[in-house]
């Protein structure tokens, strides 16, 4: 994974599209580099993803990269995310734009959103990938 300590400016970034990919549902969705993983995600049209101030600040949209190269765009609230966390790719969807494909997890607040979305989907007869 490509650092995330350097701020991006995304003026100077090259354009480009980018499959970002859920690792709990196994969607998957496109992002370009000009946008931050949570616009991205929110283009997915699915309801409920939470996200609070947009700018670093609240945690809600934390996530743990799992492999490919992100830029960071903007300073992280050190309440939500440490150094630390930072360094080992768990940052803030919000605050970080795609470099190549991604693959992440989510954390916190979302992936409580996201395991109950699948669980009412089993419940509705669909099936789920929940391991029991």
């Amino acid at each position: 994974m490509e650092s995330v300590n350097e701020t991006a400016n995304l003026k100077d970034m090259p354009c480009g599209k980018h499959s970002v990919r859920l690792l709990q549902t196994g969607e998957t969705y496109v992002c370009s580099s000009e946008e931050t993983l949570l616009q991205g995600m929110a283009r997915m049209g699915r309801k409920g993803i939470p996200s609070g101030c947009l700018n670093g600040g609240c945690g809600v949209c934390k996530i743990a990269i799992r492999s490919g190269n992100i830029k960071k765009t903007g300073a992280m609230s050190r309440a939500h995310i440490s150094e630390q966390d930072e360094a080992q790719g768990v940052v803030l969807a919000c605050r970080v734009v795609p470099l190549s494909d991604v693959e992440l997890d989510v954390m916190g607040c979302m992936k409580k959103t996201i395991l109950c979305m699948q669980c009412g989907a089993a419940q509705a007869g669909e099936p789920s990938s929940i391991p029991k």
